[in-house]
């Protein structure tokens, strides 16, 4: 890549330079290839990030192939949503891991979108991966968005830290919960944290990240003595931590259905719903999470992007038993 400098980038740092003229690199792929002398004037590599340069300067990026990616492509279906030469925007099913970690290194999203997207994969941080901005709880469904290149890598990364409060970035999530909340709608604004015992799980805890869920009661639901037992609320995301929905929604006294991990001691909950009901939820065997809802700027051309993924089938007969039984 060539870059003459033009004089007004507002620095002379040769990679704040760069950084304003090729917004496809990232400022950290940027560093890094100046230190190792990939980046050039006048035939000689300079390998301080400071040092200034003067309008007219022609700076020589030389940008390897990208590396391929450590895991292994593996040819795993996947319900795509929508794709171009940026991003790809997927309907996640349950069971499937976002990412490689220990126990799960292979069968991932990762490896499935490493398989899909191929040399559309430009490389992120000079590796050719797909760029994961955000992840699901393996038995959590919906919609993903994920990076094809460095500078959308950039873009999403900074929606998602700001989370809408600023932007068009949406997340929407359905989720079926225990109880009916007091008032139609609501916010929990509780910090999160590791568990103070359970390192596995988050927890609710002073001096944590800030969290802001709010959520709106979309439908309640009567058990067998015709008193509410279950409620579906569309929740949405200010903040996004880990386990955030499900941490939250219990601290407020409503775990998910089907959570084994925030909701255990609900399980005799399940003697009030009706037969039909107790058999969707048997059957669920998770966590009855969807991620509906995505709405975020294309990180190119700037255009407002809006996404909505319908209940998959477990969730809908789960919906329709406990409907029955009104």
């Amino acid at each position: 890549m060539e870059v003459i400098v033009a004089g007004d980038e507002g620095s002379a740092r040769l990679d704040r330079v760069l950084a304003q003229r090729t917004p496809e690199l990232s400022r950290s792929r940027l560093k890094a290839l100046i230190l190792a002398g990939s980046v050039t004037m006048k035939g000689a590599a300079v390998r301080d990030p400071a040092y200034h340069v003067a309008k007219g300067d022609t700076i020589i990026i030389d940008v390897p192939e990208a590396a391929p990616a450590e895991p292994q492509g593996e040819d795993i279906a996947l319900d795509i949503v929508f794709e171009d030469d940026d991003i790809i925007v997927i309907d996640k099913p349950k069971g499937l891991v976002v990412h490689p970690a220990a126990g799960h290194a292979t069968g991932t999203l990762v490896n499935a979108l490493i398989a899909h997207c191929g040399t559309s994969l430009s490389g992120i941080g000079g590796v050719r991966r797909p760029g994961i901005v955000h992840r699901l709880d393996k038995d959590t469904t919906g919609l993903m968005v994920v990076a094809k290149n460095d500078q959308a890598h950039q873009s999403l990364t900074a929606q998602f830290a700001d989370h809408g409060r600023t932007g068009p970035m949406q997340r929407g999530y359905m989720a079926f919960a225990w109880g009916v909340p007091n008032r139609p709608h609501g916010t929990v604004d509780a910090p999160i944290d590791r568990h103070p015992y359970a390192r596995e799980k988050m927890a609710v805890r002073e001096g944590g990240r800030e969290a802001i869920t709010h959520f709106e009661v979309q439908q309640s639901f009567a058990g067998r003595d015709g008193k509410p037992v279950a409620s579906l609320l569309a929740c949405q995301l200010e903040t996004g931590r880990t386990h955030q929905i499900r941490v939250h929604l219990a601290h407020i006294g409503h775990p998910l259905l089907g959570d084994s991990v925030y909701g255990p001691h609900f399980k005799t909950k399940a003697g009030h719903l009706g037969p039909e009901a107790q058999a969707a939820l048997a059957a669920l065997d998770r966590q009855a999470l969807h991620a509906y809802l995505l709405a975020l700027e294309h990180p190119r051309t700037g255009e407002l992007l809006h996404w909505e993924a319908p209940l998959p089938e477990d969730l809908l007969l789960l919906q329709r038993a406990l409907t029955a039984a009104v």
